[in-house]
């Protein structure tokens, strides 16, 4: 039986377009399927902050941020805490992910015509010591144009290879089968649904309109993570987090829904760290959604009070910013699974980000008269909207009417007025001097050292209940399903394994179906703003090694 093409790329979002980019170059011919219609071209990344890591980039040079290769590896493995026998592929994933990132990966993509907001965000701080979990420095680069500017050199260079025959885009093709013939995995089939006009990320229909073959000498699976799957994610739910929460919001769009992991490992693929998952402590119900269950991540500073449901403070380092998967552990094992955020205007004004290309018109519309609009307003368009109409946010003058608000918005009358009253007064008090036991505080003085925090990320400390800082804020935070941090094992080649840790003959598999590499680059934890870079790196080497084996 004769191919249909030279590879078959199961996935159309980042790492799926940059790999068939790759095969272009190389001169391939490429089918690209995706279950979803041509408008959710480019998957998750479309959403994103447009987050990347750099190291020692002349952004961070010119924001005066001193970091190195020894620095950012020494943070991955505190990070990573990687101590099992399959993290054998990650940790040669993580060396040579860093690597990219100290070396070509800026101006790689920069020659490609990506560009970055000139101030580096500081994700992830930790908290630890200096061998614990977080960046020492800030590496957060704002991509100018945010998801879609990552996405667009990638499908500007398919859409290249489509027009010179060389790549057929198959959308509404879903894999349910993958088989072999002569020793390797040759052959994919499943179900072509019905065509759909559903706006991007909103569901489409699951109707069956027919059924496809299709056959290549190699097979890229790059069809993303379980993250709008909760069973699935539940399923997987490790121990060390706790009981998984009851409510759930979602950070992706169903059809990210992981059940080509399952085909592959099926077909004979090794899944490892499925235990192992990103999910955000932040989230927030979109008042105005695109997808069932759509959560917005709020991407804060480090001054706003982070309160548990009954109204305790957090334990010190679980501050706002530094250690999202502690944070998770430990509101998991309170009994509830949502917290608060107790702030005022000044502070959500200064330090409310919130995630997504949709939440930032003005960074993903690449304006930058509407940029300096919002360093200058008092509280940015998309956040004021969400105080606004957001079911997750209390707004009111005075404590008394905060704290109702709060205990009517959960049904519980859990939050005690004159608890939190003292919590707050005591906590405004240490804000007298340059000096104090508060190690919130503390770190809230320490940001304002770094210039990007002190211009556009954390407000001059002050006291809370300040009524010039007023009005005062309570947003209710949920649990915002994400990431997976597992994936198919792969060698540096990004060449499936089987369960005898040897290569699936005409196998690949790239970003977070790969746990962004080898089956998990990450580890336990995240440094942020690497999931888009690992499926650009991930997805590159899948691309390359497939165009040579099949030369």
């Amino acid at each position: 039986m004769a191919y249909d093409a030279d590879v078959i790329v199961i996935g159309a979002g980042l790492s799926g377009l940059v790999a068939t980019a790759e095969l272009v170059d190389a001169g391939r011919k490429v089918i690209l399927l995706d279950q979803e219609p041509e408008q959710s071209l480019g998957g998750q990344a479309h959403w994103s902050f447009g987050g990347l890591f750099f190291v020692d980039s002349p952004e961070q040079r010119r924001m005066r941020i001193k970091d190195s290769r020894e620095l950012a590896y020494q943070d991955w493995l505190g990070t990573a805490g990687f101590d099992r026998d399959e993290d054998r592929w990650p940790r040669k994933w993580a060396e040579a992910y860093v690597d990219f990132a100290a070396g070509e990966k800026r101006s790689w993509l920069h020659a490609q015509g990506m560009r970055f907001f000139p101030v580096v965000g500081w994700a992830e701080r930790g908290g630890y010591d200096a061998t614990g979990h977080g960046n020492s420095v800030p590496r957060f680069h704002i991509t100018w144009g945010t998801g879609p500017g990552v996405v667009a050199p990638f499908e500007r260079r398919v859409r290249e290879g489509v027009a010179r025959g060389l790549v057929q885009l198959r959308f509404r093709h879903r894999v349910t089968g993958l088989t072999g013939s002569a020793g390797a995995l040759d052959t994919v089939s499943g179900e072509v649904l019905e065509a759909s006009d559903a706006e991007r990320g909103t569901a489409s229909s699951r109707e069956v309109a027919g059924a496809f073959e299709f056959r290549a000498q190699a097979v890229i699976v790059t069809s993303g993570g379980i993250g709008g799957n909760h069973d699935l994610v539940r399923a997987q739910w490790p121990e060390r987090l706790g009981t998984p929460p009851a409510k759930m919001l979602s950070g992706v769009p169903a059809h990210v829904d992981g059940l080509m992991l399952g085909i592959a490992e099926r077909a004979g693929a090794s899944h490892i760290n499925g235990d192992r998952m990103w999910h955000y402590t932040e989230g927030i119900e979109n008042w105005n959604p695109i997808w069932a269950k759509h959560g917005i991540r709020i991407l804060p500073g480090p001054s706003s009070l982070w309160l548990d449901a009954r109204g305790k403070r957090l334990p010190v380092p679980l501050f706002p910013g530094f250690d999202t998967l502690g944070t998770l552990e430990h509101i998991m094992k309170s009994g509830h699974d949502y917290t608060w955020f107790v702030l005022d205007q000044k502070i959500i004004g200064k330090e409310f980000a919130l995630s997504g290309s949709e939440q930032n018109p003005d960074l993903t519309g690449k304006s930058v008269r509407d940029v300096i609009g919002r360093a200058r307003a008092d509280v940015p368009g998309p956040v004021k909207a969400f105080m606004d109409n957001g079911v997750d946010f209390v707004v009111e003058n005075d404590l008394s009417a905060l704290v109702r608000g709060m205990n009517a918005l959960t049904k519980e009358a859990l939050i005690d007025e004159a608890e939190l009253r003292r919590e707050i007064t005591a906590r405004d008090r240490e804000i007298k001097n340059p000096f104090t036991k508060d190690l919130q505080v503390t770190a809230i003085r320490g940001a304002r050292k770094y210039l990007g925090d002190k211009l556009i990320r954390t407000a001059a400390p002050h006291r809370i209940l300040d009524p010039k800082a007023g009005p005062l804020i309570a947003v209710r935070l949920n649990i915002l399903t994400r990431k997976s941090l597992g994936g198919l094992e792969t060698d540096l080649s990004s060449r499936v394994l089987g369960d005898d840790g040897e290569p699936l003959a005409g196998l690949y598999a790239a970003g977070e179906a790969a746990g962004f590499g080898g089956g998990g680059v990450h580890g336990y934890r995240s440094l942020e703003g690497t999931f888009l870079g690992g499926c650009i790196f991930s997805g590159r080497a899948a691309g390359r090694a497939a165009a040579r084996a099949v030369a």
